[in-house]
């Protein structure tokens, strides 16, 4: 089994590919600090929507990727930090919001709850928000790269919508059958569920 989509990371942003079989992804919230090879990634989260949501596409589609170092200045307004601790401990109500954050926009729209799930089993956080120390960070990287195995499911694939892929329901035509009723369209690499 593969344990990396063949395109990792999936989504870009703020973020460095480091090693991808490392079991380690850092998230240094609003804080800029030189990245460590030895991580999976290494980026910043500076909002509470489309920052977690990238984070936690680039964790799904890394099987390798057990554990996530929460380090660095929390941003402020935004509190991405505790929206992504919320996120992992209490997922998404059903209007797409992030249950217990106290973040200004709190919401999920490009990341379905299955997603979610996923990437609540596979990582476990470590909470360090303020820790700015590039010594204390590289020395728990050092720890958890190798730590235990990959999870044992496949990478899950994601892809953002594109602006030309919008539709509704009723004039879908999926082109790949991914589960019992959940399909793809590949021309857009929308996945979808239809009940």
């Amino acid at each position: 089994m593969e344990n990396t989509t063949a395109t990792w990371p999936v989504v870009r942003g703020d973020c460095v590919p480091g090693n991808p079989e490392s079991r380690i992804a850092v998230v240094t919230l609003a804080s800029h600090m030189e990245p460590d090879v030895n991580a999976a990634i290494w980026g910043s989260c500076k909002t509470e929507n489309l920052g977690a949501e990238k984070i936690v596409a680039n964790v799904i589609s890394n099987s390798n990727i057990r554990y996530i170092l929460l380090c660095g200045s929390e941003s402020r307004g935004h509190l991405a930090g505790q929206t992504l601790l919320s996120l992992y401990k209490n997922g998404i109500d059903e209007n797409g919001r992030i249950i217990g954050s106290e973040g200004a926009i709190p919401f999920i729209e490009n990341i379905d709850e299955a997603m979610i799930k996923r990437f609540q089993r596979q990582v476990t956080f470590i909470e360090n928000i303020g820790l700015c120390d590039g010594g204390e960070i590289s020395r728990i990287i050092e720890e958890y790269k190798n730590k235990g195995d990959p999870f044992p499911e496949p990478p899950i694939m994601f892809q953002q919508p594109s602006s030309r892929c919008l539709f509704s329901m009723d004039e879908v035509d999926a082109d790949v059958i991914v589960a019992e009723n959940v399909f793809m369209d590949t021309s857009c690499g929308l996945i979808y569920e239809v009940d």
